[in-house]
C-alpha cells in the first residue's frame, strides 16, 4: 500500500507532501493544473525514465519519495534481499528518486544507494500502472500466465509441476555426472588399480611410521656398537694382547729356568722376581681370557640379523615414496586405501549405477510433464472462464464490439520449465470482424486501460488483486452510463486493494474514498501545481465543476450531490 509520496520541483510541483489511503483515491483538476504530475513524480520513484523536462525550470534537480507500507508476506522482502538491500520487515519501504538538470540520476531503497534497475524492479512488484501511455505488466505476456493462474486458484498445481520441473533437473544432472564419470573412468581406473596393488603389495598399518623410524635409529646405534665391540675383540685376537702376554709368560718362564740352572739362585733374588713376574702376567692372561670372553658374550647379546637395518629403511622409504604419490601422511596410507578401493569399486558398478539413474531421470521426465498436462489442463478451463468473464464486461465499458480471448500456445519440451508448457497471452480485437492480436496492438490508451479494468476486476473477484493499481484517465472518450461503468467496477475493485485513478469524469469522481484535487496558482514563472484533499461540501462542488464546467449552477450541485449519494 502507498502511504506518502513527496514531491519536490518535479516540473510545476515544487513541493508536494501527499498522503494516502486505503480503496480508491481519484484525482480531479482542470486540463493543465497538473494531474500528470503526480503520477509522473510516482513513476519517478519507482524506477521509470527521467527525462530532464521533469525537473522544474531554475531547480538544479528534482527529487521523489514513495512511502509503502507492504504485507510482511509481500514477496518484495524476498526481492529486496537478494538484491543485498537492509529492511525490516513490517517497516515503512520508501524508494527515493534524485534527477539533477543535467540528467544524471541517482537512486535509493531505504535511504540505500542501488541502480535505477533495481528500483525499477522493486516497483514492479508494489505497483501495476494502466494509463494513456503505459501499462506496467499487462503488455507484458510474461504477465499473464501468473493472471490467468491466480484467477483459476492454480497455485498448487503451479507448485506440483514447478516442484516436478527441479526434481527432473536434478534427476538429470545426476545422471549427466555419472555418465561424465564413466567416459573418463577407463584411465581413471588404470591408474587406481596401479596404486591400489602398489599399496596392497606395502600393506600399510597405522603407526607403522613411528615404529619403522624407532626401529631404524635402534638397530644403527646396535650396528655401531657391534663396530666397537669387534674393534677391542680385535685387540686380543692374533698378535694382540693374549698373544704378547703368553709370549711373556714364557719368556719369563724361560729366563727364571736359565737363572737358576746357572746357580744364580743362591746368590740372588733375581728368580723370585721373575717368579713374581710370571705369576703377575699369568693373572693378567686369566683377566685378558675373561675379559675376551665378555667381549664375546656381549657381541652375542646383540642378536642382529643380517640386513635387518636395510630392510626396515628399505620399508620406509618405499612407505614414503607412496605416501608423497598419493599426497598423504603415512599414516593415512590405509584410509587412503580404503578410499581407492572405494572409488575403483565406484567405477566398477558406475555402467549399472548410470542406466539406473537414467532411469529415473525417464521417470522425472514423465512426472514432469504429466504435472505440466494437468496443469494445462487446468489452464485450459480457467483461460476460458476468464475470457467469458472479461467478455462480459466489455460492453459496458464501451468495448461492445470488442473480442477478448486467451490464447494458449503448447511449447516443445526443449522449451517447457518449471511454469508449464503452454506461454499464456491475453489477445483482443476491438473491430468487429479483425483478427486477435497482443494487447500492444490497441491504439487507444483508453481502451487499453478500460480493457485493464476489465480483466482486474474480474481477477479480484477471484481473490488475485494487486497491492496498488493505477489507472490513468481510464474513462477517456466516455460519459453517461460508460462512465458510471467504469466508476463502478473501479470501486469494486478498490474494496479488496488500494486504487488510484486519475480522472475527468464525475460519474467516476464521485465513487471515490478520498478526492484530491490538482490545481494551478500563481502566475508566470511563478505557477505551480497545489494538491488539496476535499472535504465532502469542497467534493461536491469539485464534481459540480466537472458537471457543468466553469459557471457552476445548482442543477450542477444538485446532481453532483445525486451522485455522491449513489
Amino acid at each position: 500500500m502507498l502511504i506518502g509520496l513527496a514531491i519536490r520541483d518535479v516540473v510545476l510541483a515544487e513541493s508536494l507532501d501527499l498522503a494516502f489511503g486505503s480503496g480508491l483515491t481519484v484525482l480531479t483538476g482542470e486540463t493543465g493544473a497538473g494531474k500528470s504530475i503526480v503520477l509522473d513524480a510516482l513513476g519517478l520513484a519507482l524506477g521509470a525514465r527521467g527525462e530532464v523536462g521533469l525537473v522544474r525550470r531554475g531547480a538544479t534537480q528534482a527529487s521523489a519519495s514513495a512511502v509503502f507500507a507492504p504485507t510482511a508476506d509481500h514477496p518484495v522482502w524476498s526481492l529486496l534481499e537478494e538484491k543485498g538491500l537492509a529492511f525490516d520487515v513490517g517497516e515503512d519501504l520508501v524508494l527515493r528518486r534524485l534527477l539533477t538538470a543535467d540528467g544524471r540520476s541517482r537512486a535509493f531503497v531505504n535511504d540505500q544507494a542501488t541502480g535505477v534497475a533495481v528500483l525499477r524492479e522493486v516497483g514492479e512488484m508494489l505497483v501495476q500502472v494502466h494509463g494513456q501511455h503505459q501499462t506496467v505488466g499487462l503488455l507484458d505476456a510474461r504477465t499473464h500466465g501468473p493472471l490467468l493462474d491466480a484467477y483459476g486458484g492454480l497455485q498448487d498445481a503451479v507448485a506440483d509441476c514447478a516442484g516436478a520441473w527441479r526434481a527432473w533437473r536434478a534427476a538429470v544432472e545426476a545422471a549427466d555426472a555419472l555418465e561424465r564419470d564413466q567416459s573418463v573412468s577407463a584411465a581413471e581406473r588404470d591408474e587406481l588399480s596401479s596404486r591400489l596393488t602398489e599399496l596392497d603389495r606395502l600393506g600399510p598399518r597405522q603407526g607403522e611410521e613411528a615404529a619403522l623410524a624407532e626401529e631404524r635409529a635402534m638397530l644403527a646405534a646396535a650396528e655401531r656398537a657391534i663396530g666397537d665391540i669387534g674393534a677391542a675383540r680385535e685387540a686380543f685376537g692374533g698378535d694382540g694382547l693374549s698373544s704378547r702376554l703368553g709370549h711373556a709368560y714364557r719368556s719369563l718362564g724361560r729366563a727364571r729356568e736359565r737363572t737358576i740352572a746357572a746357580g744364580v739362585a743362591a746368590e740372588s733374588s733375581a728368580p723370585s722376581f721373575l717368579q713374581a713376574a710370571a705369576e703377575a702376567v699369568d693373572r693378567t692372561l686369566i683377566e685378558a681370557a675373561e675379559a675376551e670372553a665378555a667381549i664375546d658374550r656381549a657381541a652375542e647379546a646383540f642378536c642382529l640379523e643380517p640386513g635387518r637395518l636395510d630392510d626396515a629403511e628399505a620399508r620406509l622409504f618405499a612407505l614414503r615414496a607412496a605416501a608423497r604419490k598419493l599426497d598423504v601422511t603415512v599414516d593415512e596410507l590405509p584410509a587412503a586405501r580404503v578410499a581407492l578401493a572405494e572409488r575403483l569399486a565406484a567405477i566398477d558398478g558406475g555402467e549399472e549405477r548410470t542406466l539406473s539413474a537414467k532411469h529415473s531421470a525417464a521417470d522425472a521426465r514423465s512426472a514432469y510433464l504429466a504435472a505440466a498436462a494437468r496443469l494445462g489442463q487446468h489452464r485450459t478451463a480457467a483461460g476460458k472462464r476468464l475470457s467469458a468473464a472479461v467478455q462480459a464486461e466489455l460492453a459496458a465499458l464501451h468495448l461492445g464490439k470488442a473480442r477478448f480471448e486467451i490464447a494458449l500456445e503448447s511449447l516443445p519440451e526443449g522449451r517447457m520449465g518449471p511454469a508449464g508448457g503452454e506461454r499464456v497471452e491475453f489477445r483482443i480485437a476491438t473491430l468487429a470482424g479483425a483478427p486477435l492480436a497482443p494487447l500492444a496492438s490497441i491504439a487507444s490508451g483508453g481502451e487499453l486501460a478500460r480493457l485493464a479494468l476489465a480483466i482486474e476486476v474480474v481477477i479480484a473477484a477471484a481473490g488475485g488483486v494487486q497491492p496498488l493499481m493505477i489507472f490513468d484517465e481510464v474513462d477517456q472518450g466516455v460519459g453517461g452510463a460508460v462512465a458510471d461503468a467504469v466508476g463502478q467496477r473501479l470501486a469494486r475493485l478498490a474494496k479488496g486493494a488500494q486504487v488510484l485513478v486519475v480522472t475527468h469524469s464525475p460519474q467516476v469522481a464521485a465513487r471515490g474514498d478520498d478526492h484530491l484535487l490538482v490545481a494551478k496558482q500563481g502566475r508566470g514563472t511563478a505557477e505551480h501545481s497545489a494538491v488539496e484533499k476535499l472535504s465532502p461540501p469542497s467534493r461536491e462542488e469539485e464534481i459540480a465543476r466537472m458537471l457543468s464546467g466553469e459557471t457552476i449552477t445548482e442543477a450542477a450541485r444538485a446532481a453532483a450531490r445525486a451522485l455522491l449519494a449513489a
